[in-house]
C-alpha cells in the first residue's frame, strides 16, 4: 500500500468528511472559553488581585476597569484566549469575551466574594462553575429530547 498525503490525494480522488463540522453553538462557545480560563487561573502560581466593589461603580466607571494581576490580565497573557478574541484586560473585554452578566462578572471578580489570601485555584473553581451551569434553554431541550424519546418521536 501507497501512503500518499492528503494534499496530493485532493488532486486525485474526491474526499468527502465522514463528519460534518459544526460551529459550537454561543454556549458552548462560553463554556469552552469559561474552561479555558479556569485552566490557565489554577495554573497561575502568583498572586491575584481582585476588583474592588465594582457593584457600586456607575457602569461608564465600571468598563474601562481594569488592575494587575487581575483574573482579566492573566487571561489575557493567555495566547490561547488572545488568539480566540480576547481583545485586552479591561472589565468590558471580559464580559463580552467570556459572555458574562454583570451578576457573574461580580461573583467572579469582585473582592467581596472571597475572604483571606486569593489564589488562581479558587478563581478557576468559580470559573468553572459559571461555565458548567445549564441555561433554561438547555434545559427545556433537554425535556423535550426526553419527552419526544418518551412518546416515540425521537
Amino acid at each position: 500500500m501507497e501512503h500518499k498525503p492528503l494534499e496530493q490525494l485532493r488532486n486525485q480522488a474526491a474526499i468527502v468528511e465522514l463528519e460534518k463540522r459544526v460551529a459550537p453553538s454561543p454556549r458552548e462557545l462560553r463554556r469552552m472559553r469559561l474552561q479555558r480560563l479556569a485552566h490557565v487561573l489554577a495554573q497561575h502560581a502568583g498572586p491575584v488581585t481582585l476588583l474592588t466593589r465594582i457593584e457600586y461603580l456607575p457602569e461608564p466607571d465600571r468598563l474601562p476597569l481594569r488592575i494587575d494581576n487581575s483574573p482579566l490580565e492573566i487571561a489575557y497573557r493567555d495566547p490561547v484566549l488572545r488568539a480566540q478574541g480576547l481583545a485586552g484586560d479591561r472589565l468590558a473585554d471580559g464580559m463580552t469575551f467570556f459572555d458574562l452578566s454583570q451578576a457573574e462578572v461580580h461573583y467572579l471578580l469582585c473582592d467581596c466574594h472571597y475572604s483571606g489570601m486569593i489564589t488562581g485555584d479558587m478563581i478557576a473553581a468559580r470559573a468553572r462553575s459559571v461555565a458548567n451551569r445549564v441555561s433554561i434553554g438547555e434545559m427545556l431541550a433537554k425535556v423535550g429530547g426526553s419527552l419526544r424519546q418518551w412518546f416515540g418521536r425521537g
